[in-house]
C-alpha cells in the first residue's frame, strides 16, 4: 500500500491504526499491513505486524481469528528467536493468556487441546523465568468455566500466592476476575470490596473500570444498593459504548436494564448494536448476549407487550415474543455446545438460570430519556351472576367515599351505575350516580348537573338540588361561560338561604351552593385579572368575589365537628381569600391564608387537598426570598400528595424542590429530587418537556457533584429535547456548556469543543455577549487540547476580540497568553509566540495606567501583569531548541530569567496571600534558571529567600508546603 516505504513508515501505520475504532475495519487494515511487512524483507517487521494483527483481533468481535497469527509468530519464535527483541518476546510469552482465553470462548475448540495448551504455556514460562501466576490465572479460568468448582478453588488460591511477575495481567485485571469470582460464588460484597481500586480509578487500563462496572451491576442491584447500580450503569455504558470487544459487558447493562423496570433503555441498547445478534468470532460472549436479550423479552412479554415491534437480528421484523423464542433456542444451542465440549451441563445451567431471572428492584429511575413501556391493558374477564357485587354494599361504600371526600369516590360511583345496570332503583339513588357521574365528567358535566338536580327535588331534597344546579353552573364557568355561570347561580343562591332559613335544608347543602358561587365568581377575578394582562380585576368584581367567600366562611366556620365536607369548605374558603390578597398585592396575607388553608385540609384528614395550595405557597415564600419556606412547603406538598399526586404534578414538585435545594448548595439531594422530576414525567408523557428541563437540571447538579460521565449521559439524553421555542435558548445553552464541562474532564476534547462552540453560536446573538466570550474561549480550551492548534488559536483570537468589546483585559490578556503558548507547538512559531506574550504584557501596562485611584482594580491588573511576565518567562525558557548551540540556549536562558524577576517585582508590590504566592513561585522559577545557567549560589540564594518569606507559616496551607518543599528541593540540587 502506498505510503509504506521503510520500518518506521510501517510502524507509524501500526500505531496510527491502534488508535481507530475496534471492529473489522481496523483488523482489515491490520491485514494490509502485515501484507507490506513482508514485503520489506525485515523479520522484525513481520513479528510486529503479527502482533499489531493478532492485538486487534483480541479486541474485536473477529477473536477466532487471532490463532493463525499466534500460530506463525510461536513458529518464528521456535525457528529463529533471535529475531524477536526483547519487547516482541515479551509480547509472544504475554499473549500465551489470550491463547488459552479465547479457546475456552470457541465450543468447537477440544477441551483437551486447552488442557495441553494450558500445559505448554507453563513449560514455557518456566523456562523463560516467569511466575506461575498467569498460569495458575488460566487455569482458573478453564476451571470455572467448565463448573470444576473444586479446581476452581484451588487454582484461585495459587493465582493469588504466586508472585506477580511482568506477565501477569495489570492489577485492574486481576482484581476484575477476583471480584468476578466472588460475586459468582454468591460473595456479593466481597466482589465489591475487591474491585472497589478499580473503580475508584487506582488501578485502570485499556478496559478497566469498564468491565468493572459492568460486572458490579446485578452485585449492587443484589444489596439493595440502587444509587450506586444507577451510576455504574451511566458512568459504565459510556465506556462500554464505544468498544466492539465488550459484548459480554455489553449485556451485563442489557441485564441491568431488564432487571430495573428499563425495558425502554434495554431496548434502545439492542437497536444501538444489531451486528451482537450475529457475530459469530467470539461464541462466549454472543451467548451471554442472547441470554440477556431473552431475559429482556420475557420482561416485555410478562408486561403484555409481547406484541410489541423490537430490534433484532437484520433481514426482519421481530415481535418481542418471536425474539424471546429466537434468543432462547439460539442461547440454549450455544450453550450446549459448551457443555458438549466441557463434559458438563454447568454453560447449560447457568444460561437457564440467567434467563429466569426476576426484577430486582420495580423501578429504578435512571435520569436519561426513554418512555417506560405501558403494560397492556387487562383482558377482560367474565363475571357470572352469582359473581356480581352486591349492589347495596356497592352503594354503601360510595357513599361512605364521598361523604369522606376519598380521591377514590368517583370510581366507587362508577362501580355502582355498572352493578346498577337494569335493576330498578330508588329516585335518590339515581339522583347520587347521576351527579357523581357528572363530576365525572368535568367541564362536560353540566347537563347530567341538571338531570341529578331534578332527580334530587323528585327525591324530596331540594338542597341538595340546588346544590346540583350551583355545580352545573360552575362547570360552564370553567368552560369559559363566566357570565352566564354567575346569572345561572343567583337563583340557586336566594333559594338556599331562604330554605335554610326555614330549616328546610342543612348547612352541607346550603355551604354546597355557597361554594359553588364563590367558585364562578372566583373564576370571573381570574378571567378579568387575564383581560387585565395579568393585572388585578376590577374593584367591583373582587368585592362581590370576597363578599361570596366571606359569606360562606361566616356560615361554616366553628361547625365542622366530624363533617370533612364542612372542614374542606372552610379550607377552600382561606385559600380563595389567598388568591384575592395576591390579587390586592398583599403577599403576606396571601402567605398567611394559603398556610392556615393547607393546615385545615390536613387537621381534616385531608392532606392531597393541601398540596395545590402548599405549591403556591413555595412560589410565593420563592418570591419573598424566603427560601427556607420554599423547601418546607414542597417537602409538604409531596408527602401529602403520597399517592394521590398525579405522575405532572409530582415531576413539577420534584423539580422546584431540585432548584431550591441547588440554589442552597445541596447538590446531591437536588440531584435526587432532580431525577425523580425526570422518571415523572416520562411516566406523565410529559419527557419532551417537562423531563428535558428536569434532566437539564440534573446534568448540572451532577456535574457540580464531579460526576462527570453520569452527567454527560443526561445531558445528552436532554439536549435532542431542548428547544429554543419550548424552554428557551438559554437552556439549550447552559445544557451544551455543562455537557462541555464534563466531556473536557472526561478527556474527550474535540467533542467538548463541538459542544461548547454550539452553545458560543447561539449566545452569539444575544446582546449581552459575555457568555459569548467565555464560550469562545472555552471551545479555545478544548480545540487545544485536541491538538487542533489552528483551530484553537482562530478560537481564541474571536474569544480576544470579544473580550476587547467587552472591555474586559484579563480575559483578552488570557487569550493572547493561550494563543503564545500554541504558537510554541508551531515550527517556527517562536517568534508569534514571543509577540503574543508581549503583547499581553502591553495590555496590562495599559489597563494598569487608565486604571487611576481604583485600588481594587490595579491590584487585579497588577496580577495579571505578574501572571504574564513569569509566563513569559517559562515561554521563552522552553523556546529553547535542544538542538541549539550553546550560546543561544543561554541567551534565551537570560531572557526568560529577566522576565520572571520582572514578575517577581510585580508581585512584591502587591499584597496578600495570592500575591506572596505568586512571588514565591516565580522566585523558585528563577531559582531553577539560575542553576540552569551554572549559578548555584544564586540559585541558593532565591531558595533561601522563598523559606524566609514563609517563616512562621503554619503548615496547613498547601501552597506553603508545596513551596517549601521545592525550596528544599533546589537548595539540594545546589548543595550537590
Amino acid at each position: 500500500m502506498a505510503g509504506i516505504t521503510d520500518f518506521d513508515s510501517l510502524r507509524r501505520a501500526m500505531a496510527e491504526n491502534s488508535e481507530r475504532p475496534e471492529g473489522p475495519a481496523r483488523n482489515a487494515r491490520a491485514e494490509q499491513l502485515l501484507a507490506e511487512a513482508e514485503k520489506l524483507g525485515i523479520p522484525l517487521a513481520v513479528i510486529e505486524a503479527l502482533g499489531h494483527q493478532l492485538k486487534v483481533y483480541n479486541y474485536s468481535s473477529e477473536k477466532d481469528k487471532m490463532f493463525v497469527p499466534f500460530a506463525r509468530l510461536l513458529r518464528m519464535w521456535d525457528e529463529r528467536p533471535e529475531d524477536f527483541d526483547a519487547y516482541e518476546t515479551h509480547s509472544l510469552h504475554w499473549v500465551f493468556k489470550w491463547m488459552s482465553s479465547g479457546m475456552l470462548d470457541q465450543p468447537h475448540v477440544p477441551l483437551a487441546s486447552i488442557e495441553k495448551w494450558l500445559g505448554e504455556m507453563e513449560h514455557r514460562y518456566r523456562l523463560a523465568g516467569h511466575s506461575e501466576r498467569a498460569v495458575r490465572s488460566a487455569e482458573f479460568s478453564v476451571a470455572a468455566h467448565v463448573g470444576d468448582l473444586p479446581r476452581a478453588e484451588r487454582a484461585y488460591a495459587a493465582w493469588l500466592a504466586a508472585d506477580r511477575d511482568r506477565m501477569a495481567d495489570c492489577h485492574a485485571c486481576e482484581l476484575h476476575g477476583q471480584g468476578w469470582w466472588q460475586a459468582e460464588r454468591g460473595r456479593d460484597a466481597e466482589a465489591l470490596l475487591l474491585w472497589r481500586p478499580v473503580l475508584e480509578g487506582e488501578f485502570t487500563c485499556a478496559h478497566e473500570p469498564h468491565t468493572v462496572l459492568a460486572s458490579s451491576l446485578v452485585p449492587l442491584l443484589r444489596l439493595g444498593r440502587t444509587d450506586d447500580a444507577r451510576a455504574h450503569h451511566l458512568r459504565g455504558f459510556r465506556l462500554v459504548r464505544p468498544m466492539e470487544s465488550m459484548r459480554g459487558a455489553y449485556a451485563d447493562h442489557v441485564e441491568f436494564c431488564a432487571l430495573t423496570g428499563n425495558e425502554a433503555r434495554g431496548l434502545e441498547l439492542l437497536a444501538e448494536r444489531p451486528a451482537y445478534f450475529t457475530d459469530t468470532g467470539q461464541p462466549r460472549s454472543r451467548l451471554d448476549y442472547l441470554s440477556v436479550v431473552a431475559l429482556l423479552m420475557d420482561r416485555l412479554v410478562a408486561l403484555g407487550l409481547g406484541g410489541r415491534e423490537v430490534p433484532g437480528p437484520a433481514g426482519r421484523s421481530w415481535t418481542a415474543r418471536e425474539l424471546a423464542t429466537h434468543a432462547r433456542a439460539e442461547a440454549l444451542a450455544l450453550a450446549a455446545r459448551f457443555d458438549e465440549r466441557n463434559g458438563t451441563s454447568y454453560v447449560g445451567e447457568r444460561t437457564r438460570a440467567r434467563m429466569a431471572q426476576r426484577p430486582l428492584v420495580d423501578r429504578l429511575p435512571l435520569g436519561v430519556r426513554a418512555v417506560r413501556p405501558a403494560p397492556a391493558p387487562p383482558a377482560p374477564v367474565a363475571v357470572t351472576r352469582e359473581e356480581e357485587p352486591d349492589l347495596p354494599a356497592l352503594l354503601a361504600e360510595a357513599r361512605r367515599l364521598s361523604d369522606t371526600l376519598r380521591p377514590n369516590a368517583v370510581e366507587a360511583w362508577a362501580a355502582v351505575s355498572r352493578a346498577a345496570e337494569g335493576v330498578e332503583l330508588d329516585v335518590r339513588d339515581r339522583a347520587e350516580i347521576v351527579d357523581h357521574e357528572a363530576m365525572d365528567r368535568g367541564p362536560e358535566g353540566a347537563e347530567l348537573f341538571e338531570r341529578a338536580a331534578e332527580l334530587y327535588a323528585a327525591a324530596g331534597d331540594p338542597g341538595e338540588a340546588l346544590a346540583a344546579r350551583t355545580r352545573a353552573a360552575y362547570v360552564r364557568a370553567l368552560a369559559g361561560r363566566v357570565e352566564e355561570a354567575v346569572a345561572a347561580v343567583a337563583e340557586p343562591y336566594d333559594q338556599v338561604l331562604a330554605l335554610y332559613a326555614e330549616d328546610a335544608t342543612g348547612v352541607r347543602q346550603t355551604a354546597a351552593v355557597l361554594m359553588g358561587r364563590a367558585r364562578v365568581l372566583m373564576r370571573r377575578v381570574q378571567e378579568a385579572s387575564e383581560r387585565a394582562a395579568g393585572g388585578a380585576a376590577g374593584d367591583v368584581v373582587l368585592s362581590e368575589a370576597e363578599n361570596a367567600v366571606r359569606e360562606l366562611l361566616a356560615l361554616v366556620g366553628g361547625r365542622a365537628g366530624d363533617d370533612v365536607r364542612i372542614a374542606a369548605r372552610e379550607a377552600e374558603g382561606l385559600a380563595m381569600l389567598a388568591e384575592l390578597a395576591l390579587q390586592g398585592g398583599d403577599l403576606e396575607a396571601a402567605r398567611e391564608l394559603f398556610t392556615r388553608a393547607s393546615e385545615n385540609f390536613v387537621a381534616a384528614g385531608l392532606p392531597w387537598f393541601a398540596v395545590e395550595y402548599e405549591a403556591r405557597l413555595a412560589g410565593l415564600a420563592h418570591h419573598l426570598g424566603d427560601v427556607t419556606g420554599a423547601e418546607r412547603a414542597l417537602r409538604a406538598a409531596l408527602e401529602h400528595g403520597g399517592a394521590q399526586l398525579e405522575p405532572v404534578g409530582r415531576s413539577q414538585l420534584h423539580l422546584q424542590l431540585a432548584e431550591v435545594l441547588g440554589g442552597r448548595g445541596l447538590a446531591v439531594e437536588a440531584a435526587e429530587h432532580a431525577l425523580e422530576a425526570a422518571h415523572w414525567a416520562d411516566e406523565a408523557g410529559q419527557g419532551p418537556t417537562l423531563g428535558a428541563w428536569a434532566r437539564q437540571q440534573l446534568g448540572g447538579l451532577l456535574l457540580r457533584q464531579g460526576r462527570f460521565a453520569e452527567a454527560a449521559e443526561v445531558l445528552e439524553s436532554a439536549l435532542p429535547d431542548l428547544r429554543a421555542e419550548t424552554h428557551g435558548d438559554g437552556a439549550v445553552v447552559q445544557a451544551q456548556w455543562w455537557l462541555g464541562d464534563c466531556l473536557s474532564e472526561l478527556g474527550e476534547h474535540r467533542e467538548a469543543a463541538e459542544r461548547r462552540l454550539q452553545a458560543a453560536e447561539i449566545a452569539r446573538h444575544w446582546p449581552e455577549q459575555r457568555d459569548h466570550a467565555t464560550l469562545a474561549h472555552l471551545a479555545a480550551e478544548s480545540l487545544g487540547a485536541a491538538g487542533l492548534t489552528t483551530e484553537a488559536d482562530r478560537a481564541y483570537a474571536r474569544a480576544g476580540d470579544l473580550w476587547r468589546s467587552l472591555g474586559d483585559v484579563h480575559g483578552l490578556v488570557r487569550s493572547l497568553r493561550a494563543r503564545a503558548w500554541l504558537a510554541l507547538r508551531v515550527p517556527d512559531g517562536t517568534d508569534t509566540a514571543r509577540e503574543l506574550m508581549a503583547a499581553a504584557a502591553g495590555e496590562c501596562r495599559e489597563a494598569l495606567a487608565g486604571a487611576g485611584d481604583d485600588e481594587g482594580a490595579r491590584e487585579r491588573l497588577g496580577a495579571e501583569l505578574g501572571h504574564t511576565h513569569r509566563q513569559f518567562g517559562d515561554l521563552l525558557a522552553r523556546s529553547a531548541a535542544e538542538d541549539a548551540d550553546d550560546d543561544s540556549i543561554r541567551a534565551a536562558l537570560e531572557e526568560a530569567l529577566s522576565q520572571v524577576e520582572e514578575a517577581i517585582a510585580v508581585f512584591a508590590s502587591l499584597e496578600g496571600d495570592d500575591a506572596l504566592h505568586g512571588r514565591t513561585g516565580a522566585e523558585l522559577a528563577a531559582g531553577w534558571l539560575e542553576a540552569d545557567l551554572g549559578r548555584p549560589s544564586r540559585a541558593a540564594s532565591r531558595a533561601r529567600a522563598v523559606l524566609a518569606a514563609y517563616d512562621g507559616a503554619g503548615p496547613e496551607d498547601e501552597t506553603v508546603r508545596d513551596r517549601r518543599a521545592e525550596a528544599e528541593q533546589l537548595l539540594q540540587v545546589e548543595e550537590s
